[in-house]
């Protein structure tokens, strides 16, 4: 079993051609994940002078190239909860702003020619208790009610059973006809091609320590291990990863909680076998603060995740979560106890405390980041609109002009999260 990613060990390790290290940009992105590529493409295919600073040594090695390969449509909260709480304009405004994010993705794939598997098969949102399929179809007929989504469909249990999951764990479902998935290091790849290919420059282990502001109007200076760098404008789409000091972005990281989310993929199954576990392909989530999510691969692999233990992923925690994912995989497939599961690895979630997204310009610096577990999606979308207000458009941003307080003693490693953890095992429980 390898400790790494599937979708990153599955594709060459992508060579930028940036060549020397400039003086001068138009704008300087922070991170060479989904947003920061996304931004970066956007921008240069406009004309700007675009140099992409990551940390690390690989291009979307961090959350992008680590997650559970879905690009799905739909909220994180249960949309009329939300709505109650924030109004049905509000809640079906950024209900639609995950409806634009997974067309986004799919125009990039197509306009620049990127072969990353994409399909758009749907997402199953699966209930694993009676009552979490009552909660569903509360949604699905508020959703249609309110005019959100009418592609929706409720599905009872024996229809779950015999059209979409070979399971007996399940009482019901939802299908979201919108979402869609791909293979993650295979779209980095082609995202960061493009990016090059319309002039674009991407630098690779170039840690940015400090941005040095200059007064209204004038360039920042950006101080990393490579050099300096004086740039017009500054996106930062690093969230609230391991790089650069805390004392740079310490701003972001008080306010973002990195969650670990831990992820298997088993060996493959061979067409036939895959197909009978998940008839449809689709994406696959059940309900549950504590949950799972899975889907097929292209070569018919599952792929299973989920909150094996709450903690930040290292060596150690990926190797850990392996039987506890395995145990969660048996629980909804028990036909697979034969067989092997070929890798393991955890990534981490940047979790605000509404999981919602945040985006906006603070002291002269543009950022867009905290996408609660649902970024593949939305990362490549908000670097297209951040590229479009740096540009000077007035173009809406969907998660801007949002208080964005600081979580309470949250200075550092999360120490909390076993807490955290323990509570919704609790609530899972007792629900």
């Amino acid at each position: 079993m390898k400790l790494q990613s599937y979708w990153t060990d599955t594709v060459p390790r992508y060579a930028p051609q940036a060549g020397e290290w400039p003086t001068a940009v138009d704008v300087a992105v922070v991170g060479a994940g989904f947003t920061g590529l996304s931004a970066a493409l956007a921008l240069a295919a406009r004309g700007a002078q675009v140099a992409v600073l990551e940390a690390g040594d690989r291009v979307a090695f961090e959350a992008s190239g680590r997650n559970g390969g879905h690009v799905n449509n739909g909220l994180a909260h249960d949309y009329g909860e939300l709505a109650d709480k924030v109004g049905v304009e509000q809640a079906r405004a950024w209900y639609g702003a995950y409806d634009a994010a997974v067309d986004t993705v799919e125009r990039i794939v197509r306009e620049e020619a990127i072969d990353c598997g994409f399909a758009r098969n749907g997402k199953l949102k699966l209930a694993t208790k009676p009552a979490h399929y009552d909660a569903l179809a509360r949604s699905a007929e508020r959703l249609r009610s309110d005019g959100v989504d009418a592609d929706i469909e409720l599905l009872d249990r024996g229809r779950v059973r015999e059209e979409e999951i070979a399971s007996e764990r399940f009482a019901g479902g939802l299908v979201y006809k919108r979402s869609a998935q791909m293979h993650m290091g295979r779209f980095a790849n082609g995202l960061a091609a493009a990016v090059e290919r319309h002039g674009g420059k991407i630098f690779l282990q170039s840690t940015v320590e400090r941005i040095e502001r200059s007064g209204s109007g004038k360039p920042s200076t950006l101080h990393t291990t490579r050099g300096p760098l004086r740039a017009s404008q500054v996106l930062l789409a690093n969230g609230a990863g391991r790089h650069g000091s805390y004392r740079e972005f310490g701003w972001l990281r008080r306010r973002m909680v990195p969650v670990g989310s831990f992820i298997l993929a088993t060996a493959p199954l061979g067409r036939e076998r895959a197909q009978s576990l998940i008839a449809r392909r689709r994406t696959c989530t059940t309900v549950a603060n504590i949950h799972h999510y899975f889907r097929l691969t292209d070569d018919d692999r599952l792929i299973l995740g989920g909150r094996a233990h709450f903690g930040v992923s290292s060596p150690t925690s990926d190797a850990r979560s392996a039987p506890i994912l395995r145990e969660g995989m048996l629980g909804i497939f028990p036909q697979l106890a034969d067989v092997e599961i070929d890798y393991c690895w955890g990534g981490v979630v940047d979790m605000t405390r509404d999981r919602l997204p945040q985006a906006g310009e603070r002291n002269g610096v543009w950022y867009s980041t905290g996408y609660s577990g649902h970024g593949t999606q939305m990362s490549v979308h908000m670097g297209q609109i951040m590229a479009r207000l740096i540009a000077g458009e007035a173009v809406p941003n969907p998660w801007g002009g949002r208080p964005w307080p600081a979580i309470p003693g949250h200075f550092g490693p999360p120490w909390f999260l076993p807490l955290v953890g323990a509570y919704y095992r609790a609530k899972d429980r007792f629900s």
